[in-house]
């Protein structure tokens, strides 16, 4: 029978869970030329290579990730068991790391992602909000089991990732009362000149506004550029001009900012999107997420 050597299994194991060598180093006490001989001896023994190089970062390759998955079990099994042995109480909560990008309305990341949490089975959520391009990089690492956000992974992206669509939703613009007051004309013309608070740049949203404000022949007055959805609305809130935000959200918006509705677009469209690493979803509390989504929005 062919053994595989578990110190340097974990060892791999320990690598992938951290991102680097160093930092696994610090994990394992030891040093990182010693890890790096033990992996090469693992990947010479399996005869396929666990890592490759992107730039600076170590990333797993398609057999790694495989071989990854076996050990993330192994090791969580192993550890249920010492639980027992010990006396305590066998089993975890389902654990699942989620990446919401900064753009994505937190009320609605909340609704995308509650459902996991009134499963039958126990989980334990970790939820980190960042940059897209930072969370699919954390995604590669298998950091994160998926990444919600608010546009599918690119081919110009570094990761192998799949993008599966949640559905998408209707426009609506909203402002404190002082700034509605101050509009004049009937919806969309009274938004020509109107103050503004976009998201930045790179963003899906402000793409589509910026084309959407073109066809209108509308000329608004950006007052500020702001990537973090929440911070956003918190100006809008303050007097600082007129947002968008997804309609599905928008009753919850006006009761939770003190803003009211100016107008609505819905032909407007805001997409968002589950990226992971599996081309079929497993995870029992990500395939939930999307089935749930997709009741909750306009479902593809």
């Amino acid at each position: 029978m062919e053994w595989v050597n578990y110190q340097h299994l974990h060892y791999f194991w320990v690598v992938a869970r951290e991102g680097s060598i160093r930092a696994a180093g610090e994990e394992l006490r030891l040093a990182p030329s010693t890890i790096s001989t033990q992996l090469k001896q693992l990947s010479e023994h399996f005869g396929n290579d666990l890592f490759e190089r992107s730039g600076r970062r170590l990333v797993m390759t398609e057999f790694g990730r495989h071989i990854f998955r076996y050990a993330d079990e192994m090791f969580m099994t192993s550890r249920e068991m010492l639980d027992f042995v010990h006396g305590r109480q066998p089993g975890h909560p389902m654990r699942l790391d989620v990446g919401v990008a900064a753009v994505v309305p937190k009320l609605l990341a909340n609704k995308f992602i509650e459902p996991a949490l009134e499963m039958d089975d126990s989980v334990h959520l970790v939820i980190r909000e960042d940059r897209q391009d930072r969370l699919l990089a954390d995604l590669a690492l298998h950091h994160l089991d998926v990444v919600i956000t608010d546009s599918p992974i690119g081919p110009e992206a570094r990761v192998r990732a799949f993008t599966h669509t949640l559905g998408s939703c209707g426009i609506q613009f909203l402002a404190a009362p002082g700034v509605a007051e101050k509009l004049e004309g009937e919806f969309p013309e009274c938004l020509d000149g109107a103050p503004f608070l976009l998201p930045t740049s790179e963003t899906a949203l402000r793409r589509m506004l910026d084309h959407w404000f073109d066809a209108q022949g509308l000329r608004p007055f950006v007052v500020a550029e702001i990537d973090d959805s929440a911070l956003l609305k918190v100006f809008g809130q303050h007097g600082h001009g007129v947002f968008a935000a997804p309609d599905v959200i928008g009753a919850e918006i006006q009761r939770q900012y003190q803003v009211q509705s100016i107008g609505h677009a819905s032909r407007l469209r805001e997409r968002f999107y589950a990226v992971s690493v599996e081309r079929k979803l497993k995870h029992p509390a990500v395939a939930r997420i999307k089935s749930l989504a997709a009741a909750l929005l306009d479902a593809p």
